[in-house]
Parts: structure tokens; C-alpha cells; sequence
């Protein structure tokens, strides 16, 4: 399977949706769940429903509860917990399922985000062009923005004292990959999730990411 993959389109209907992961011996999840997750327009794009094999309760975007000296408004990135946080008034914050790439676990500290960018092209790093160039060379020049693009629907780009990190915040075509650890990229959310997260974020919003150390800080205990 090539570098940019493309999500599968689900069914929109609920009831095939259930079907789908009682067959698969999956949790089923609610019919809100898959509502959030079904597919939309998005100017001249549509985008994809997440399929329900991908879902699961705890992987949809929600308020928590959550322990933070940041204000309403900072991003919290927990990349060995595979979550993100958008900081809310009261304690609160809207939490994110996410995936990890390599270079998300070599970046931690503190960023803005100094812009947001809706589908947006990718052009792999030299550095990844040097260590696997059977896989990028042939991207070198760049990919268009679209549902195969390896961002996805938004990128929101960090800067620390007004350099670009090269760190990303972005959407996905590979669904399957969120929740999980993933072979390349930085912080990976499904399609609506990163749309949601960038439609409610500011232009130099902090971000925060945590170390390994630090990791599970302020958030409630996973249910068992």
C-alpha cells in the first residue's frame, strides 16, 4: 500500500453501520457517533463517512473533564496517550482521538499555531526524501491538496519564537490509523475532527506537547 492512502466511503445508514460491526465482532456505537462521523460537504469536496470498523465510543471527539493551568483555547497534544485536548471554560476541554506519527514523538514544549490551512499540499522534507527515497522521491515536487493528500482536510502549522517546527496538526485519509501509532506524519485526526478543531481554534493559539513524563496529566481515567 503506496505513502498516500485513500479513506474508504462508508454507507451513510446508520442501521448498515450496526450491521457492519456486530459482523465484525466490534462495540457497536451510537447512532450520534455515527452521525458525527458521516460524510459532509466540504466546498467542492466531499469527505468521506469514517466506517464504523474505525469507531469506537471512546474515539469520538467530546467534552471531558480536564486539569490544566492553560486558558480556554490552548491545544493540548498528549502523543503517548494519543489524545488532544482544546482547552474549554470550567475545567472542561473537547477531547480528540489521534494518531502519531515518528516525528510526533520528537517534538515537545510549547508552539503556536501560527496558521491554519484548509486542504493543503504536502511536500515531503528532505530529511524524509534522504531516508526513504524509493517512498518520496517521487513527491518531491509536491501533492495538491485533496482526499488523497496525506494532511487532509485542515493543517494547522506550529512556530516557536517564529520559526516553523515542521510539526503539523492534520487531518487524514487513513482513518484506521487514529487511536493507533502510525509509521509517518505528526499528529494525525480524522477528517470532521480536525475540521471541528480548526473552525474553533485562533491564529496563534498555544499548543502544548507533553513529554512522556508528563503524559495522562489533568486528564480523567479512561473507563475500564
Amino acid at each position: 500500500m503506496g505513502v498516500l492512502l485513500v479513506a474508504s466511503c462508508g454507507a451513510s445508514d446508520p442501521a448498515v453501520f450496526q450491521d457492519v460491526a456486530k459482523n465484525l465482532n466490534l462495540s457497536p456505537v451510537s447512532a450520534q457517533t455515527l452521525a458525527m462521523y458521516d460524510s459532509v460537504q466540504d466546498g467542492d469536496i466531499t469527505v468521506p463517512a469514517v466506517p464504523a470498523e474505525y469507531l469506537k465510543e471512546d474515539k469520538k471527539r467530546q467534552i471531558v473533564d480536564y486539569a490544566t493551568d492553560g486558558p480556554p483555547g490552548t491545544i493540548v497534544v498528549d502523543p503517548y496517550a494519543r489524545r488532544l485536548y482544546h482547552v474549554q471554560e470550567n475545567g472542561k476541554a473537547m477531547r480528540y482521538a489521534i494518531a502519531v506519527g515518528a516525528a510526533g514523538y520528537g517534538f515537545s514544549g510549547t508552539a503556536r499555531v501560527a496558521y491554519i490551512r484548509e486542504w493543503p499540499s504536502w511536500t515531503p522534507t528532505q530529511n524524509m526524501i534522504r531516508r526513504e527515497p524509493e517512498k518520496f522521491s517521487k513527491y518531491a515536487s509536491g501533492v495538491k491538496g485533496g482526499l488523497e493528500n496525506p494532511l487532509g482536510a485542515r493543517a494547522l502549522y506550529l512556530y516557536r519564537n517564529g520559526k516553523d517546527t515542521l510539526y503539523r496538526i492534520h487531518g487524514t485519509p487513513s482513518p484506521w490509523t487514529i487511536g493507533e501509532r502510525a509509521s509517518s506524519g505528526c499528529i494525525r485526526m480524522f477528517n470532521r475532527d480536525v475540521m471541528h478543531l480548526a473552525s474553533n481554534v485562533k491564529k496563534g493559539a498555544r499548543v502544548v506537547v507533553l513529554s512522556e513524563r508528563d503524559s495522562g496529566k489533568g486528564a480523567p481515567a479512561d473507563p475500564d
